[in-house]
């Protein structure tokens, strides 16, 4: 992982009086959640029948081979006892209170789950819908995990902060993977399909939202960089990762000339690729950029 905005949390240590946990849709690069104590509750995916932990016994490598091969994909959120398990196992390490951020309510059921967790929890839970998914969640995550040594309504105003800061906007091959899934309308999907437009989208109050189609990926691409340098350039300092599925050179290619355009305003682009739950409703070809504040 390329040196950056990530690395001040590398020596954090084990059993902060404030445990975080967050979802693997967070998508955080490898490593951080380890480095940081943050408890991930995997979201399940089904492959023709066959079930899957995302991040567990499921790569986003292998998801992306499935897609492939036409092989039928659904996703679905983890269970509340999956959450009770990830609350007492915080507490049982010395946990005082619990910081459980994740994906945007909007897009699925994760945070009521984690929310009926919480009422029979051993500890209070803060249960934050951040609003957001990939790593506009994994940042705000990180960063409650920062004040762990706090309290845990600093920890989660924290969460909030970062969360509402942060933009996500994608560039996907196909709108199709997004309407069978039920996350965008029939209309926007048929548009762009008829009109072999390449769709640009972004995630605006929760939920995802059609924001431009070029013509074509190259300008797409262009134009996802120039969103990118204005909404970070925007913030004055700011936090940019930059999300693949299965396309690490392009993505480097992204990070490494978003870099050169901002200077000071970002100390370094992070890349990571994409869950596996969140490629299975994008497609191949997904390429995100998320920008919150520093």
């Amino acid at each position: 992982m390329t040196p950056g905005i990530l690395d001040r949390f590398a020596h954090a240590g084990r059993g902060p009086r404030v445990a975080v946990v967050t979802d693997s849709t967070a998508s955080l690069p490898a490593g951080v959640a380890e480095r940081f104590g943050i408890e991930v509750v995997p979201l399940e995916v089904m492959i023709d029948g066959e079930r899957f932990h995302e991040g567990v016994d499921l790569s986003s490598a292998e998801l992306l081979e499935a897609l492939n091969a036409g092989r039928r994909v659904t996703t679905s959120q983890p269970a509340p006892a999956a959450f009770a398990r990830a609350y007492a196992h915080a507490a049982a390490r010395g946990a005082r209170e619990i910081v459980s951020v994740h994906l945007s309510g909007e897009l699925s059921g994760t945070v009521r789950a984690a929310e009926l967790a919480a009422l029979a929890a051993p500890v209070p839970v803060h249960v934050i819908d951040s609003r957001s998914v990939v790593m506009g969640l994994g940042l705000a995550a990180v960063a409650a995990a920062e004040l762990g040594s706090s309290d845990g309504a600093s920890a989660a105003q924290r969460a909030r902060q970062v969360a509402a800061s942060s933009s996500t906007v994608f560039l996907v091959d196909s709108l199709e993977y997004l309407r069978r899934g039920g996350r965008l309308g029939a209309g926007p999907a048929a548009m762009g399909t008829l009109l072999g437009l390449r769709p640009l989208l972004a995630l605006q109050s929760g939920k995802i939202e059609v924001i431009e189609k070029v013509r074509t990926r190259r300008a797409a691409r262009e134009r996802l960089e120039s969103l990118t340098i204005a909404a970070a350039t925007a913030r004055g300092t700011a936090q940019v990762v930059v999300h693949h599925l299965g396309q690490p050179d392009v993505a480097a290619i992204l990070a490494r000339q978003l870099e050169a355009c901002l200077g000071e305003v970002v100390v370094a682009v992070q890349v990571s690729e994409i869950c596996a739950v969140i490629a299975a409703h994008a497609g191949p070809g997904l390429l995100a950029v998320v920008v919150a504040d520093r």
